[in-house]
């Protein structure tokens, strides 16, 4: 069941990536941030009113729980300052690195208050797919700018640490005002950045936005991602998580493109194709080997 939560949060990811790269383009990268977060807990709000949740969200220890927003606010600010230096597949590609290599931290010391999961030596075949098909991912423009490689790295990390801090909080206040809080902390963050990059005063481009609210929805999917996320963070080994939700936004990406009429196999689909597998065969060795205990 939590395997295909964390699918279906890839799911929503794509959709909602694909939503505010259309409201980024009006409203630059930064300024569409602000309003994501500002729509985001405007919804949060709507549902908790709606489910009357009424949970103490102030004064839960420790302290560092409620960073989680700040926190992700830094992954667009890395894969910002990493665009036009490194092509967007090997950003997407040392992003998701940086996801893989800080999960396995996680799970093999148990940070943050995570169950520890111990790397088993039969996780070797599934790694090995899992990595190959990230480097598949990746190109020659990797090799051009060493910054840009490792800004795309710290955003891949910095997504991992914003969930795993926010399913901590999730646990105390609950999923849905743990979402809440969530985009609360992030939004004086995305803020301050944006009047740091000077976006505040420049001209909305485009026009008939107003025709167009759906441009509008990603904060309200943000909010569903951050609350599947404070589901299955506590439930998932988080490298399986993190294979999960690529392997659930890169085929639905795959599916928007062909609706699109854009469809066609480019290294992230492949990519994602030998992640897939990687989790196939670790998941069929983890049975194999549950079930030789079992027998002994």
């Amino acid at each position: 069941m939590y395997g295909l939560l964390a699918l279906l949060t890839g799911l929503v990811l794509s959709v909602m990536v694909s939503v505010n790269g259309i409201l980024s383009g009006s409203y630059g990268v930064f300024r569409a941030s602000v309003i994501i977060h500002v729509v985001g807990i405007l919804f949060a709000c709507l549902l908790c009113a709606v489910r009357k949740e009424n949970r103490k969200l102030t004064g839960h220890a420790p302290a560092w729980i409620y960073l989680g927003g700040a926190i992700g606010a830094f992954t667009t600010v890395f894969n910002n300052l990493a665009f036009g230096h490194i092509s967007m597949t090997s950003i997407v590609a040392l992003g998701l690195l940086g996801q893989a290599l800080m999960s396995l931290v996680i799970d093999c010391l148990g940070l943050f208050g995570m169950k520890r999961c111990p790397f088993c030596r039969y996780n070797l075949v599934g790694l090995a797919f899992s990595l190959t098909g990230i480097f598949v991912m990746m190109d020659a423009t990797v090799g051009k700018a060493a910054y840009a490689v490792l800004l795309s790295l710290a955003a891949g990390v910095t997504v991992v640490l914003s969930r795993t801090v926010n399913a901590r909080l999730s646990g105390k206040v609950g999923a849905l005002s743990g979402s809440l809080v969530n985009h609360m902390a992030g939004l004086p963050v995305t803020m301050v950045i944006c009047v740091l990059a000077g976006e505040i005063m420049k001209p909305v481009s485009g026009s008939g936005l107003a025709a167009h609210p759906f441009i509008y929805t990603g904060g309200m999917m943000g909010v569903i991602v951050v609350m599947l996320c404070n589901i299955t963070v506590p439930r998932l080994p988080a490298f399986r998580l993190t294979m999960l939700t690529f392997v659930g936004q890169i085929f639905t990406g795959v599916l928007l493109d062909v609706a699109a009429g854009k469809g066609r196999v480019d290294a992230s689909f492949a990519g994602g194709l030998m992640i897939a597998a990687g989790i196939a065969v670790n998941m069929g060795l983890e049975r194999m080997d549950a079930a030789g205990k079992k027998l002994n």
